[in-house]
């Protein structure tokens, strides 16, 4: 009598992740996704790897969790995958206060983002 199950957002030859709260803004995050979208997910990690930013560590992670979800959950071939898509969204914004001189304040907008990941198995 329940509720019948919701349909798959993924295709069945594709995998998705999800990161939450990356401690930047989204322009920033969008950046480093931008290097990556398109590219095979072997080379995406090496070019993740060795970036420069702060956050591409954190967008490593995410990639591999994305392959391990496509070879155990989705039974796809890993040497095949590349990274069809890589959308960032913004979620909440931490208000703060920074002293000022005389007395006054000024706001300062800490900004937090999310990403999601979809890796495809390539047709060859």
């Amino acid at each position: 009598m329940g509720q019948s199950a919701n349909p798959s957002r993924t295709a069945e030859n594709e995998a998705r992740a999800f990161g939450k709260h990356f401690y930047t803004s989204a322009q920033k995050l969008n950046l480093v996704a931008q290097t990556i979208r398109g590219k095979n997910a072997s080379r995406a990690l090496v070019d993740l790897q060795f970036n420069k930013r702060r956050v591409s560590q954190d967008v490593r992670k995410l990639l591999q969790s994305a392959i391990a979800n496509a070879e155990n959950n989705h039974g796809l071939d890993v040497d095949r995958l590349i990274v069809s898509e890589a959308t960032v969204g913004k979620t909440m914004a931490l208000k703060r206060f920074h002293a000022r001189g005389r007395g006054r304040g000024a706001q300062v907008i800490k900004k937090v983002s999310n990403m999601t990941i979809t890796v495809k198995e390539a047709a060859e």
